[in-house]
């Protein structure tokens, strides 16, 4: 399940914080900058983990949206 969507810096932080409790993050980067860096056009990057791990990332995932 997407828990985030932002900035890359934003969600590596988030992933940092999620993966320090156990639980695996998956990252979504549907940006191609890197492929063809004339496109200007950035998309958010997404975070996601597995729902069953949503009640032990929840208060994780809040606090990190608080401080941002």
């Amino acid at each position: 399940m997407k828990v985030f969507s932002g900035s890359e810096i934003l969600a590596q932080a988030l992933q940092q914080k999620i993966e320090a409790i156990g639980i695996e993050v998956v990252i979504r980067n549907n940006n191609q900058t890197n492929v063809l860096p004339s496109l200007q056009n950035k998309k958010a990057v997404e975070v996601f983990i597995q729902e069953t791990d949503f009640s032990k990332a929840n208060p994780v995932i809040e606090e990190f949206r608080l401080s941002i």
